[in-house]
């Protein structure tokens, strides 16, 4: 059964108008705070009313401007997790879960694995126990669709990541149209099937996270999901390459086709850092000090010039790469996606 949406509302500064349809999979908007995602929740909850929308369950219709339909928040078979959770503080954790509905609560306790914490309150939780408490509780009413408004935020980065992996796993074992939003891109692909970039209330891109890396609409959903981006003039190269005169003072090739102002988009995963320029198939070089380097995990971000490679910490140790060395950051003409000038 699928989740149909179309909201059309004047917001503050620009009007959203966005039209989705989520069956039983995670759906993740993502674009910068104010594009209008929590607006489209918002809406789907019955907590908005849009000026012209529509909002069907199936055959189930909770919202239609045209025909005067308009069921309220209560009547709607929705689970809702709000950004921070909003749990009560004064309420211990069955009570809370007990509060979203008449499911059996114990059964909730113990498929999110919090029965031990039954008797504690909010404050005593750790970040992913709040959310695991919110979650269950947003099950409590036995929703046919789930909602959740950055359900990650809340957390430190330390826990985010685990979180975000076993929020992953709840979604998909859950078989219902699920609609996330968020800012972060990184959580909306670990999160999601679907993601769309939702930019001053239009989806500029909609597709699987692999998509919208692979195959960016323009130059914003690039930079969104990651990608350097690098704008130029673009004409004739070598070897039926494409040469981007840049305006950061050098050239780039590329093997797209393309001329005129441009925009050069490659990941930094693309991007490889040497001591030396590498005698391989790489055509594009940089050689600059290294202006910053930020250690993720068992990665390292390396800022050379106006790139950003990410290398592995073993690669990083090897080359001893410190602040201020001047190195050689490289990536291959077909590493590179040509995109319209923003």
């Amino acid at each position: 059964m699928a989740l149909d949406v179309h909201i059309a509302h004047s917001l503050r500064a620009f009007d959203l108008d966005v039209e989705l349809s989520v069956r039983e999979q995670t759906l993740a908007l993502v674009g910068p705070s104010g594009a209008g995602k929590t607006s489209v929740l918002r809406a789907v909850a019955g907590l908005l009313r849009p000026q012209r929308g529509r909002v069907a369950l199936g055959e189930d219709v909770w919202l239609d401007t045209s025909a005067r339909i308009d069921v309220p928040p209560e009547r709607r078979r929705v689970g809702v997790v709000f950004q921070e959770y909003a749990l009560f503080p004064h309420l211990s954790v069955r009570r809370n879960v007990a509060f979203g509905g008449n499911a059996n609560v114990d059964a909730l306790l113990e498929r999110f694995r919090i029965t031990a914490l039954a008797d504690a309150r909010p404050a005593e939780l750790s970040g992913g126990e709040r959310q695991r408490v919110a979650v269950a509780r947003a099950l409590a009413r036995d929703p046919a669709v789930l909602l959740l408004d950055e359900p990650l935020s809340a957390l430190d980065a330390f826990t985010r990541g685990h979180v975000r992996a076993e929020l992953r796993q709840l979604l998909r074992g859950l078989g219902l149209p699920t609609l996330v939003v968020t800012h972060d891109f990184e959580d909306a692909a670990a999160l999601a099937d679907v993601v769309g970039v939702l930019v001053e209330g239009r989806i500029l891109q909609l597709g699987s996270p692999a998509d919208l890396v692979a195959a960016p609409a323009d130059a914003f959903v690039a930079s969104f999901t990651g990608a350097n981006l690098l704008h130029g003039v673009a004409g004739p190269g070598p070897a039926g390459l494409t040469a981007v005169a840049l305006d950061a003072g050098f050239t780039a090739y590329t093997a797209d086709a393309g001329s005129g102002a441009v925009a050069v988009a490659v990941y930094p995963w693309e991007v490889a850092i040497a001591r030396e320029t590498p005698d391989d198939s790489a055509v594009n070089h940089v050689r600059a000090p290294i202006s910053s380097l930020v250690s993720l995990g068992n990665r390292v971000r390396v800022r050379v010039g106006p790139i950003t490679a990410e290398v592995t910490a073993q690669s990083s140790e090897r080359l001893r790469l410190t602040e201020g060395d001047v190195v050689v950051a490289s990536f291959k003409a077909t590493g590179t996606r040509l995109l319209p000038a923003p």
